[in-house]
């Protein structure tokens, strides 16, 4: 491919041109790995009660987690 190689970064396989064109650099199998243990650090909580459903990260979980005390000001 004019020099360029499109292996997967995790097993080494080839990734399909249209995939990396997309600026996946994984194959599908690594791909549908790498979501998995990404959607394991989800968490979705309603806030409020009666509020919409927010997904909170691992890294933004203490400041959000937070904001959804009702019994805490804002501010």
């Amino acid at each position: 491919m004019n020099g360029t190689e499109m292996y997967c970064t995790w097993c080494g396989d080839d990734v399909p041109p249209l995939r990396w064109a997309t600026g996946r650099q994984t194959c599908l199998m690594c791909g549908e790995e790498a979501a998995r243990l990404e959607r394991l650090s989800w968490c979705v909580v309603q806030e409020y009660g009666k509020g919409p459903y927010q997904l909170i990260t691992q890294s933004a979980a203490h400041t959000t987690l937070r904001q959804t005390n009702q019994k805490n000001l804002r501010g």
